[in-house]
């Protein structure tokens, strides 16, 4: 009976200490909306997108580095064009950035879009935090794996 409190204890305690995308999402919530829609012309949608991204070889990797770098530059979503910056959140924990692209991949059903969806690991963020990237070099990434 010990043990199995003592369990729950550490098991409350871990899900306590996950980081909470939806909270982290308030952060990005000014500009792409509660919803994910964005604003139109001025911020760019991420319901949506971001299955598109993901369905793409290195989609995963160019989310994270958005999230670590950010990005700046002419963009198309959806057939509109955007041309801003969005803000690198690198002073985030890794585990912050893999809940808040876990959130933003299944807020609005997107990872039901792509085959295979796995959520996004701290570990995954880690290993991309090294490459460091100006803005400007993250929308080459969007590029190089098919993305206007």
């Amino acid at each position: 009976m010990k043990r199995t409190i003592l369990g729950l204890l550490v098991l409350g305690s871990l899900a306590l200490a996950q980081a909470d995308g939806a909270k982290l999402y308030a952060q990005c919530a000014g500009c792409h909306q509660a919803t994910g829609q964005g604003l139109p012309g001025a911020f760019p949608p991420l319901a949506g997108h971001v299955s598109e991204v993901l369905n793409l070889k290195g989609g995963r990797e160019y989310l994270i580095l958005v999230l670590l770098n950010g990005l700046q530059g002419p963009i198309e979503v959806k057939g509109m064009k955007y041309n801003g910056a969005m803000p690198a959140y690198g002073q985030l924990k890794d585990e912050e950035i893999a809940a808040l692209l876990n959130h933003i991949s299944t807020a609005w059903g997107d990872d039901k879009k792509v085959k295979g969806f796995k959520p996004f690991t701290a570990d995954e963020v880690k290993a991309l935090r090294s490459k460091k990237l100006t803005p400007q070099q993250v929308l080459e990434e969007r590029k190089k794996i098919g993305l206007k």
